[in-house]
């Protein structure tokens, strides 16, 4: 244009802009000039799902606005900008929350870091290696901080021991019979041996066995307060699996979706939660629908002996629930059952708000139908003698060691 303006098309006022431009890029990346960033970064290696840990980034000689981007594995979850702030030296530091969404061994590659040049006319966009693996595991925190032992003991035992005389199924002591006890207690054998009366001291009866049944079907890959039900599930299974170790029970496992995946027997002691920690932490996502018939013939096949069965597993309405409810019928003929169900609160929370429009009445419908129906099978267990635990994610697990200890207390097993 500027050569058409001036008269016989002086070229040289027209690219005299250009060169001008072409001085200033050659000056801002001199000045912009660095040597390639050494990115160092620390966090822990091990996160319990549905918690948070700070991911440290630092970097030397940081330029002004640096930013970075992640690539966030599928069972991670954080900030899609992390910004630097600038120290004293010269240095940036970065913080981040990294969450665990998902169970497995995650790990980043990749990390972009992103600033402009001095003279903003550039931006610069390197990749850099960022080799971090970070396992996500079953979340223990209530069994780590003391909390479920301090409970069981206490609800079981007291500050001593405590021992119901004339209750429970297991022979503890004899002792000497006097006024006021029950005289349904008394040894007549001994007392004839030692010629006076004796009564046998019982004490509830310990060694039980628990089985944490896992239904691990696709309904359970539903998410609920940002984790899969299935990971409820898991670290309520974990609380109550400890909490029955140190009530002195027995503790075994089993998974199943389309099909039996494991099972393991009970066992005694922290060993077995160890194990079964352990197990949890390897049990895969599964897309498949559950085969409840199959699942629950086999687990009632594989424990002969009377046991506590808690079933944690989910339904979509009545229909599908129903081989669900004939084969947990036939189990509790033999065992003592405690199905665990994790409500979502988001529905009762859209029942309970008023629609704004027409497509707003049709789901306020269809959630209390399917409210209604969810309703109508967890009568039916419990009609059936199943104890039946429908709790949302905060309660489900307190709920459970509860009515594991009255299960104790009331020697049910």
């Amino acid at each position: 244009m500027l050569s058409i303006i001036f008269a016989n098309g002086q070229r040289e006022i027209a690219l005299a802009p250009w060169g001008l431009l072409a001085v200033l890029a050659a000056a801002d990346l001199l000045l912009s000039f660095s040597r390639r960033k050494q990115l160092s970064y620390g966090m822990a290696t091990e996160i319990f799902i549905g918690e948070s840990q700070t991911l440290r980034l630092e970097i030397p000689r940081m330029p002004a606005g640096l930013r970075a981007r992640l690539a966030w594995p599928q069972g991670l979850s954080g900030a899609a900008e992390i910004t630097f702030v600038p120290q004293a030296d010269g240095t940036g530091i970065a913080e981040t929350a990294c969450r665990g969404v998902q169970r497995g061994v995650w790990a980043f590659e990749h990390i972009w870091l992103r600033w402009m040049s001095r003279l903003k006319l550039f931006e610069f966009v390197p990749r850099l290696k960022f080799d971090l693996e970070v396992r996500v595991v079953p979340n223990i925190r209530l069994v780590q901080s003391g909390e479920i032992a301090t409970t069981v003991q206490s609800a079981l035992y007291g500050v001593k021991e405590n021992r119901a005389i004339g209750e429970g199924s297991e022979f503890h002591q004899l002792r000497d019979f006097v006024q006021g006890m029950d005289v349904k207690s008394i040894d007549w054998k001994r007392s004839a041996k030692r010629r006076s009366l004796v009564a046998r001291e019982l004490r509830a009866e310990r060694n039980h066995h628990v089985i944490v049944a896992l239904d691990n079907g696709y309904l359970m890959r539903e998410e609920i307060a940002g984790l899969p039900k299935i990971d409820h599930a898991v670290t309520s299974a974990l609380a109550v699996a400890w909490a029955a170790a140190i009530g002195g029970d027995q503790v075994g496992y089993y998974a199943y979706d389309v099909r039996p995946r494991s099972f393991v027997a009970p066992a005694q002691g922290r060993q077995a939660f160890a194990r079964l920690r352990s197990w949890s932490g390897e049990l895969t996502y599964s897309g498949h629908e559950t085969n409840h018939t199959l699942a629950l013939t086999e687990l009632n096949a594989r424990t002969p002996k009377r046991s506590l069965i808690i079933v944690f597993t989910d339904f979509i309405d009545t229909t599908s629930a129903e081989l669900l409810v004939e084969n947990l019928a036939i189990l509790s003929k033999r065992h003592l059952l405690i199905f665990v169900a994790i409500r979502d609160p988001a529905a009762e929370t859209l029942v309970e708000t008023p629609p704004e429009d027409l497509d707003g009445v049709a789901v306020l419908v269809a959630a209390n139908q399917a409210i209604s129906e969810r309703r109508l099978v967890l009568e039916r267990l419990a009609r059936l003698g199943i104890t039946v635990l429908d709790a949302t994610p905060e309660t489900v697990t307190g709920r459970l060691i509860s009515t594991y200890l009255e299960i104790k207390a009331r020697e049910m097993i």
